[in-house]
Parts: structure tokens; sequence; C-alpha cells
């Protein structure tokens, strides 16, 4: 029997033992508090939220956690929220470091606006 997606995901919060694995728990709970529909996924080794369509990924590197919304380039983000690869067609990301503040109202703005552009069929 396969581990269920929120299991893995549980597990790779415990397997990085520091800052990035709070960091991760603390965005994974704005993630899904942010609307009902949101499922957790998991793909490439990675942890996958979804609603309709792929809402956003969460890596943890050396350095950050980052969060890759998969149609982030057509979000509205008036906080300017996102920090990393802009210059992307379709992605954008959101990079934490260490010390980052995370603005858990404008975050969960982006999580919902992530979710309404998916259930609006606009996913490719």
């Amino acid at each position: 029997m396969s581990a269920l997606p929120a299991e893995l995901i549980d597990a790779r919060i415990q397997s990085l033992g520091d800052w990035r694995g709070a960091l991760l728990a603390r965005l994974r709970g704005v993630i899904l508090a942010a609307d009902a529909g949101i499922v957790e996924e998991w793909k490439w080794n990675t942890p996958v939220w979804s609603c309709q369509g792929i809402v956003c990924t969460g890596e943890s590197y050396k350095k950050a956690v980052k969060l890759t919304f998969a149609h982030g380039a057509a979000l509205p983000d008036p906080a300017r929220v996102f920090n990393a690869s802009l210059d992307g067609k379709v992605r954008r990301a959101v990079d934490f470091a260490e010390e980052a503040v995370v603005d858990e109202d404008a975050l969960t703005a982006l999580v919902q606006a992530a979710v309404a552009f998916n259930r609006a069929g606009r996913v490719k």
C-alpha cells in the first residue's frame, strides 16, 4: 500500500528538520485554509496543491522554501508577493528565505486567485 499525499508531505516536513520544515508546514496551512476545495498531491517528489488543476507546488532548497504557482503570470498580485521566476510566461514563484516575513493575507489572496483561475476553466 502506498502512502497518501498528505503522509508524504508530512514526511517531507519532518525530514527537513529545521526552519524550512516549519515554514513549509506554515505555508501548507495557509494554502489549505484558502479554499475548501484544495487537495494535496505528491508529484515529481514534491508537495502539490490542486483545485481543478495545479494551484502551486512547494519545494525546499538550502536557502529557501519556494512556492511555484502553475499559472502565476495570469494572476493578479497587487501585494507583489511573487519574487521569483518573474520573467516566465506562465509560472511565477515566491521564495521564502529563513527570516522571511509571510504576509498570510496576501498569500491567501494569491491562492484564491489561482483557484478561481482554475475553476474558470482557463487551465490549459
